[in-house]
């Protein structure tokens, strides 16, 4: 089984998915508009370049999303893409990256479990937590 997030976005998916390549060092492996597609016909022209589906790899895991309509787009909430960051330093770099024009609810610190913890909302509305778990001989 596998289980990768799908991230809906308020028209902002390929910018979105762009920034993120850039900061986890992934690749963009499909982005589809909807035009052009089998689905043209039926969207409206101003929604014609927003994203059917795009796909990114990073390493061997999925990251997933799309365009949401507007009149059924909804903020997310409840849940949180959680990012386990081998390092500090790296923990640092993506949790600044993502938290430019972004909203951080608890700051990139440490904790009892982790060298470095921090939870944020992007630029582009998705909920975050960065995580870079101490090692398991010095976690209490």
């Amino acid at each position: 089984m596998e289980l990768n997030p799908y991230l809906l976005f308020n028209g902002q998916c390929e910018a979105a998915f762009k920034f993120y390549e850039q900061c986890f060092g992934g690749k963009i492996t499909g982005m589809l508009p909807h035009r052009g597609s089998s689905m043209e016909a039926q969207t409206p022209p101003e929604w014609l370049d927003k994203i059917m589906h795009a796909r990114m790899s990073v390493g061997d895991k999925l990251l997933m999303g799309s365009d949401c309509p507007p009149d059924q787009y909804e903020a997310p909430k409840g849940f949180s893409v959680t990012l386990g960051i081998e390092t500090p330093a790296e923990a640092e770099r993506i949790f600044n990256a993502l938290a430019e024009n972004g909203t951080v609810q608890m700051p990139l610190t440490e904790t009892f479990w982790a060298l470095r913890f921090g939870m944020l909302v992007d630029r582009f509305g998705i909920p975050w937590m960065i995580n870079c778990e101490k090692p398991a001989s010095s976690a209490a």
